[in-house]
């Protein structure tokens, strides 16, 4: 429940500062001040830059790229001269959050190659046994987990791997109690890990819902304006990503025969 309040405190404070950048990017694009405007929205870029992180190393950990092929700064240093030259298509200060994840997403689905779904792996999902699991978690930490890190010009406590909690996945008051059954068996770090193998199994865009939705805070509505999708859809990605995490967590840590 902790994990929880300080998960939205986080948001919160995102959000708010956004609100205050805002008013200043469009008062420095008026005055034509593009180097305070630069200035303003670097302190606003960290939690973009985590965002794109969190998507090269999920491509990288599934084998679909190489770690050189590109890096986070590569998207976020596009995004200067995305915002200043677009700054008057937001709307009110509420807008700038999600035009900058909108834009981000749009320089990110230029440039990489959606990885196929894995079916394989959910449709068999109770066939895995524990060996099975804790081998495929090995990899994953070994090839994939943190291979970006955060551009010394920002702050690096604005890049938080470990950000994943069971509160996420187990929202009704019967799964709590399961939630309660993981949380008195296994460690923070555990869970983020576990739950980080899982969503780099999920296609690209149901793994970018859920991330947008959790870590980001984003409403169904403004996940489907940043995706470019509908509100049914969303939530439908939404659903299927709780359940497949949810499943996992059963059948690998809840289940005796494993």
């Amino acid at each position: 429940m902790k994990e929880a309040i300080n998960d939205n405190r986080k948001i919160n404070d995102v959000q708010i500062i956004m609100k205050k950048t805002y008013s200043s990017l469009v008062s420095f694009k008026m005055e034509g001040n593009q180097k305070s405007f630069n200035t303003e929205l670097l302190k606003v870029l960290p939690t973009i830059y985590r965002y794109v992180a969190k998507r090269l190393n999920s491509a990288v950990a599934n084998g679909k790229l190489n770690k050189d092929m590109f890096n986070p700064n590569d998207f976020t240093d596009q995004l200067f001269i995305e915002v200043y030259d677009h700054i008057d298509k937001i709307e009110n200060e509420n807008g700038l959050h999600t035009f900058l994840f909108k834009k981000v997403d749009e320089l990110l689905e230029d440039s990489l190659i959606e990885e196929e779904f894995d079916h394989v792996f959910f449709d068999n999902i109770d066939l895995y046994s524990k060996p099975e699991w804790d081998a495929m978690e090995e990899n994953y930490s070994r090839d994939g987990d943190g291979d970006f890190v955060m551009i010394e010009e920002l702050d690096d406590s604005s890049y938080d791997k470990g950000n994943y909690t069971l509160n996420h996945v187990f929202i009704t008051d019967e799964e709590k109690q399961l939630a309660e059954k993981l949380d008195a068996s296994l460690n923070k770090e555990r869970i983020d890990r576990h739950m980080q193998l899982v969503l780099n199994k999920m296609a690209i865009p149901m793994r970018t819902v859920f991330h947008l939705a959790t870590n980001e805070g984003f409403t169904v509505k403004e996940i489907a304006s940043i995706r470019e999708i509908t509100l049914a859809e969303v939530e439908d990605m939404l659903v299927a990503a709780r359940k497949m995490l949810r499943d996992s967590f059963e059948k690998r840590f809840l289940v005796e025969s494993n």
